[in-house]
């Protein structure tokens, strides 16, 4: 079942994921109910919750996928595996580490416009990045980066926000940074 979940539903999915990524609670309840029902199918899974068959299933939401995509992107950017037609800027701190410039926005913006900035792949994807500590980010090599970035995923519970379940936030690795204190207390196992 996960052979054909992951090769027919879960790769249309997540086509091109990391310029669609909602941000809209409802709209990720909405791209997460399509694995929450997938996995409810699974012969021994249908009596646990959703949080728990993702455990068992040792599978990462579509949410928390989408948002690893986007920082592997921003890696590929900053070490120039892909070109930088966004023109993401990068700053180094010596204490910090290589983190992305937000740019500012108009704080008299309407709504609607200050929606869009948020949800837009630089600022969205910049944000996530800066998230990550200065060891990761300096790591050069893809497959390092991909594997120590798994490692710090997994430090943060994937909990992302389903009908009918409670949540302390939106289950984005920048609310989870947010509420332990910051990036620099990511570090820790929440």
């Amino acid at each position: 079942m996960m052979q054909l979940f992951k090769s027919l539903v879960r790769s249309r999915v997540e086509y091109c994921c990391p310029l669609w990524n909602p941000l809209n609670v409802a709209d990720i309840q909405k791209v997460e109910d399509i694995q929450r029902y997938f996995t409810r199918r699974i012969a021994g899974f249908h009596n646990m919750d959703y949080w728990e068959r993702l455990s068992s299933l040792k599978l990462l939401s579509l949410q928390r996928r989408r948002e690893r995509y986007m920082i592997i992107h921003v890696w590929k950017l900053l070490n120039e595996r892909t070109p930088n037609d966004i023109n993401m800027e990068f700053s180094h701190n010596k204490r910090l580490g290589t983190k992305v410039r937000i740019p500012a926005f108009n704080k008299k913006a309407p709504l609607s416009a200050v929606t869009l900035y948020d949800a837009s792949f630089a600022i969205h994807a910049g944000k996530l990045w800066n998230t990550l500590p200065e060891d990761i980010t300096a790591i050069p090599l893809l497959d390092s980066f991909k594997i120590q970035l798994g490692k710090f995923l997994r430090q943060f519970p994937d909990r992302p926000p389903v009908k009918g379940y409670s949540t302390q936030n939106r289950n984005s690795i920048i609310d989870w940074t947010n509420q332990s204190g910051g990036p620099q207390m990511a570090r820790r196992p929440c």
